[in-house]
């Protein structure tokens, strides 16, 4: 090789250098702002997990406040009545039994009516069992058909479509069949 040749392969391996150096800074670069781009991501993400947190925070906040709120509504509402228990109670120790039971019909009508105004119904007990509203405490021989309620012996009752309490109720079950075949009169 003659010395130009050399000349020019080492200007060529200078450049090839210098070209791999702009390369390798190109992809720094490319790689910086891989980073940035991901960083921001992060924290983008960090920030909407913490906005997710407080929205958590403040709507549950916000329920409590409101069953507070109905409670409050509801006191409020009971107060008159329990007055008026308070009037039957002074009319008992009076022996006054006439407005005694004035003032428990008074309470009793009053305490239906507010439940009333509030979605709470009472469940009918009349015609055959239904599991899903009564709950049978015992079942009873019966003439009446069997699997239907011949008496109640609480009340049921329903908030708006939930059960809130089931009737409890006693069933009918067939008749006893006589032993023996024929019964024998004596």
């Amino acid at each position: 090789m003659t010395d130009e040749s050399r000349v020019e392969d080492q200007e060529q391996e200078q450049v090839e250098e210098q070209e791999q150096v702009e390369e390798g800074g190109e992809e720094q670069e490319r790689l910086a702002a891989l980073e940035a781009e991901r960083d921001e991501a992060v924290d983008r993400w960090k920030r909407t997990a913490a906005d997710f947190d407080n929205f958590r925070k403040r709507v549950a906040r916000e329920r409590e406040e409101l069953v507070t709120l109905a409670n409050e509504r509801l006191v409020k509402e009971l107060l008159p009545i329990l007055d008026d228990l308070e009037r039957a109670l002074v009319a008992a120790s009076e022996h006054e039994e006439a407005r005694l039971e004035e003032g428990v019909r008074l309470v009793h009508r009053a305490l239906a009516e507010l439940l009333g105004r509030h979605g709470v119904r009472e469940i009918d007990a009349d015609g055959k069992f239904d599991p899903h509203v009564h709950e049978a405490l015992l079942s009873q021989p019966s003439e009446a058909e069997e699997g239907s309620v011949i008496d109640v012996v609480q009340k049921g009752y329903t908030l708006g479509d939930r059960v809130v309490r089931p009737a409890r109720v006693v069933v009918a079950a067939a008749p006893p069949q006589p032993e023996g075949g024929a019964e024998t009169e004596s």
